[in-house]
């Protein structure tokens, strides 16, 4: 079911202000920049190693990642964790009464199919992830 951590999700204001830390004092790089316009969310993707850290900044006021900075302030947003079978881990955890967010996956980042456990259950928001092919 779980091959790895997979990312690191932080919810920031700004992708510009936020990665000076990263670049300038922890001496990593910014991959790439991409929009995912359904999710109404800009991701900076820096590489630590076999995983990655993903600064989130909302592109829409009402977007979830600016709800989650208005109701909780910057910082770590989610823990991302690698699946080989994302529609048969769904299954199981609804199998198990793990309450989830998706029931289906939906496209994130890097055109990944994606879907949220709910945190109520699991006490962090849980994503799971199957990396695009």
């Amino acid at each position: 079911m779980i091959e790895k951590v997979n990312h690191i999700g932080i919810a920031v204001n700004s992708i510009e202000e936020a990665s000076k830390l990263y670049t300038e004092v922890l001496g990593l790089k910014i991959k790439e920049i991409e929009t995912v316009p359904d999710q109404k969310v800009r991701i900076a993707i820096i590489p630590v190693g076999d995983i990655r850290i993903e600064l989130l900044e909302s592109t829409d006021p009402d977007g979830p990642i600016a709800k989650h900075i208005s109701n909780r302030g910057e910082g770590l947003h989610h823990i991302a964790l690698q699946v080989d079978d994302i529609r048969a881990s769904l299954e199981a955890l609804q199998k198990r009464e793990i309450p989830l967010i998706d029931k289906t996956p939906r496209i994130g980042g890097g055109h990944a199919q994606i879907a949220f456990l709910h945190p109520k259950a699991t006490k962090a928001l849980i994503e799971l992830t199957q990396p695009a092919k």
